[in-house]
């Protein structure tokens, strides 16, 4: 690698870091080049990536950034893990580091925290951004079906009650039989409304 590709990968790095919010450093010994594969892989599903790095060079990347004070770290056969959501590097790098023995955290960092290997395992067991959004979402969709339910339900009975006068205008002879069952209708919906009513209390 030249001078000038050099600069350009730590120019690539230090653009990388300057926008990342959760950072990862690993050291992997013995990883085949299918392991390292899945790894980016898992990475990648999870919101985040993964690079194996040299060391001066990305120590001169991580100048600038929130995390500089990492430097002393890279030493040896470390990668970095990172991402823009809070949790999901640690998550990746944690998780893929519990089934393969290769895969060693050293540390990290979190918006400029700095963290320990236990910190960061920590940080891997919290919900990331898209499982909080799917939180939320679901609190509020919650009620909103159940109002809808409870709209829509007398809008039915209504209709079903409409239909019963409507049939029965509809005779020229309208029998006593016909208007007590529109009356029966009209009482068969109170009832219905008396017990949507109920469950609405409940």
């Amino acid at each position: 690698m030249d001078r000038a590709q050099k600069q350009e990968l730590t120019a690539s790095l230090h653009r990388d870091l300057s926008e990342t919010v959760c950072l990862v450093i690993t050291h992997q010994t013995g990883l085949s080049v299918a392991e390292v594969t899945q790894l980016r892989r898992q990475m990648r599903s999870a919101g985040a990536r993964y690079r194996v790095t040299k060391n001066r060079l990305v120590r001169r990347a991580l100048e600038g950034t929130q995390f500089a004070a990492l430097a002393p770290l890279f030493s040896g056969p470390t990668a970095i893990a990172f991402s823009q959501d809070p949790v999901a590097a640690a998550k990746a790098a944690v998780e893929y580091a519990n089934r393969n023995a290769k895969l060693t955290i050293v540390g990290g960092g979190l918006s400029g925290q700095l963290l320990d290997p236990a910190g960061i395992k920590a940080l891997a067991i919290l919900p990331s951004l898209d499982e909080l959004r799917g939180r939320i979402i679901g609190l509020l969709n919650a009620p909103a079906t159940k109002l809808a339910v409870l709209l829509q339900t007398p809008g039915g009975q209504l209709a079903r009650v409409l239909a019963a006068h409507a049939e029965q205008g509809g005779a020229e002879q309208g029998g006593a039989g016909e208007g007590e069952a529109a009356a029966g209708a009209v009482e068969a919906d109170g009832g219905a409304e008396g017990a949507v009513e109920a469950s609405g209390a409940g």
